[in-house]
């Protein structure tokens, strides 16, 4: 089972609101995850994103791999994949 590590949309029209989770690579983007490891939201002006960096690090160990956005978002925070 290749584990993802991806956004999951949960906002309203015009009000987007993500959860960074892990989730198995083929399923859908709305669809069940394994753990919620944070949140994203665009419309604010600073913490955009917040993350649990144990539970990331954690599947990061176990072999997850992250999205093209949430890699670069990773990297802008400072907790790029090892």
């Amino acid at each position: 089972m290749p584990v993802r590590i991806r956004f999951s949309r949960v906002g309203t029209n015009n009000k987007p609101l993500f959860r960074l989770v892990a989730t198995d690579r083929t399923n859908a983007r709305g669809g069940s995850c394994l753990e919620v490891l944070g949140t994203y939201n665009p419309k604010l002006e600073k913490e955009k994103l917040k993350v649990n960096k144990e539970r990331l690090d954690y599947w990061f160990k176990k072999g997850a791999t992250p999205s093209e956005l949430v890699s670069q978002l990773l990297k802008q925070q400072g907790l790029a994949a090892k």
